[in-house]
């Protein structure tokens, strides 16, 4: 289900308006697509937060407007700690669209038991995807992940609609042995009796004798 986000039609524009709404605790909007009129709106930033923390990309928009539609950008300020623009596009519900998800591991290989270390070489994943099936995340089950063992984007067990885009061969996750340190080398000169300060000014010393 779609999560829901209360609209408002924004009737001023301009950096100093925005920040007057920002400060008012609303953050600007704007919304596009399928060929109508582009609408600017404003969210309440409360709402918005909420919808982000959910993990939500499909809202439904109500009071100005009333429809679906997908999360397609958002503008952070310095510190990526508050919105400052987001821009919405209308979908209808077989649409498709793409999007980054992350990609999580699940269970335990059996190669860290043959003393392996599991390394996970891709983090996050583009996808196309109906826009009203996007997954959250993608998971990848390890338990079968032996030692020198690799699964790759092409091995993948996928929702029907979704596609990862990119290259086919790229490894997601491996079972390999660490590779060792290498082992200090000998200070140069190891071994060899240091010498002693002002011993050779003796034993010349002894020779003149």
């Amino acid at each position: 289900m779609a999560e829901s986000l209360k609209t408002e039609i924004r009737a001023s524009r301009g950096k100093r308006n925005a920040k007057r709404m920002r400060i008012a605790g609303s953050v600007p909007a704007v919304l596009y697509g399928h060929g109508m009129e582009n609408l600017s709106l404003t969210v309440a930033a409360e709402e918005l937060q909420a919808v982000l923390r959910h993990g939500a990309r499909v809202v439904t928009l109500t009071g100005a407007v009333d429809e679906k539609a997908f999360v397609r950008d958002m503008q952070w300020n310095t510190w990526g700690t508050a919105v400052l623009h987001v821009d919405f596009t209308r979908i209808s519900e077989h649409e498709k669209v793409e999007v980054t998800v992350n990609i999580e591991l699940r269970g335990e290989a059996p190669g860290l038991k043959e003393g392996g270390a599991v390394e996970q070489l891709m983090h996050d994943a583009r996808i196309e995807c109906e826009v009203m099936s996007i997954p959250e995340r993608l998971l990848v089950n390890v338990n079968a992940l032996k030692l020198e063992g690799q699964i790759k984007v092409s091995e993948l067990e996928l929702p029907p609609t979704v596609r990862v885009l990119g290259d086919p061969e790229a490894v997601v996750v491996q079972c390999m042995v660490p590779a060792e340190a290498p082992e200090e080398e000998g200070v140069a000169g190891e071994g060899a009796e240091p010498e002693v300060i002002g011993r050779k000014a003796e034993e010349e010393e002894g020779e003149a004798e």
